[in-house]
């Protein structure tokens, strides 16, 4: 698929990727500040939509806050990968799914409302394939909060705000999973969540706002597919490190140019012991590697033993299942 090129659909891709608007009409705010109509608005982003180079319009999560989740991997034989692919996808929670460069080598996230739904999947995945599932649960996130910048480098998305739980009100997840399903393409998307809720229009805005402000939405707005926006060179790369030092490699990487996400996650003893793990989203596998190649200049990781696990494919990219009644579509 070829690279956006058009500049209002870049326009629209780099001012509205965060900080969307919450009220009555937020496709009529977009239409304003790019000098279009909110019917044009609209129609742009649906067939961005439909050419596959967004996923959706709503929201992600601060991870393991309102939800569970999981990064897993598989070691899938080649002949195989087809069916162990379809399987983990219809798992219900999986929304994030790769084939990746390395033995172990179909990765997915599962999500679910609570840690025992992750587990039912990682369980039942177990169960159909007969393969071992590792299990890489999040310590600490350095940066989760991925966008994609149409013009210049990618940047270091602002720093997150603190998460307030205490803030949770009844019904919520039941809004967070409308957000991260994705809202419908129309003049008022925020009445239609509310309609289907059975709430106000003015509850919905509000709860929002709040879940915002609280941290635990992360980011609200346009979210890519950045394979099909150009970034097709993308490498996972995992580093074996020791504990006292993620503090500080954490951080440096994770402020380091070209580094789009950075985290702590626990190793699987005698399998895989890799904790501190990075991406590095590049339109060509060379700048990928000159970025890894700068990377590894960090003092904090010196000496450090890595891996580099370059993506060939994308199986599955969806929002993450909070609700109990809802599934990410």
């Amino acid at each position: 698929m070829e690279r956006i090129l058009d500049p209002i659909d870049i326009q629209l891709l780099d001012n509205w990727q965060r900080d969307f608007p919450v009220e009555p009409r937020p496709f009529a705010r977009m239409a304003f500040d790019c000098g279009l109509s909110e019917t044009d608005v609209l129609k742009r982003l649906r067939n961005l939509k439909t050419a596959g180079r967004i996923s959706r319009v709503g929201a992600t999560c601060a991870p393991n806050t309102v939800s569970a989740s999981t990064l897993a991997a598989l070691s899938a034989p080649a002949g195989l990968i087809e069916e162990i692919a379809e399987i983990v996808g219809q798992q219900p929670g999986v929304n994030h799914s790769y084939l990746r460069e390395n033995t172990w080598n179909l990765w997915f996230v599962a999500t679910g409302p609570d840690r025992a739904h992750v587990d039912r999947v990682l369980k039942n995945i177990h169960i159909k394939t007969g393969l071992t599932v590792l299990d890489l649960r999040l310590v600490r996130p350095f940066n989760v909060d991925l966008g994609f910048k149409m013009t210049g480098p990618i940047t270091r998305p602002p720093a997150p705000r603190p998460v307030r739980l205490e803030c949770l009100q009844d019904g919520d997840q039941d809004i967070l999973q409308a957000l991260t399903t994705g809202m419908h393409l129309t003049e008022t998307p925020y009445a239609q969540i509310a309609q289907r809720l059975d709430l106000s229009e003015e509850h919905v805005l509000g709860r929002i706002t709040a879940l915002s402000q609280a941290g635990i939405i992360s980011r609200l707005g346009v979210i890519v597919r950045h394979r099909a926006l150009g970034w097709r060179s993308n490498a996972m790369v995992v580093w074996n490190i020791e504990p006292n030092r993620i503090d500080a490699a954490g951080e440096a990487l994770a402020a380091h140019p070209g580094i789009t996400l950075c985290y702590e996650r626990r190793p699987v003893e005698g399998i895989w012991p890799y904790r501190l793990y990075c991406m590095i989203h590049a339109q060509t596998r060379k700048d990928a590697l000159d970025v890894l190649g700068k990377a590894k200049q960090l003092p904090q990781l010196s000496g450090v033993p890595h891996e580099t696990l370059f993506s060939s494919r994308c199986f599955k990219q969806t929002g993450a299942m909070i609700s109990k009644a809802g599934v990410a579509a």
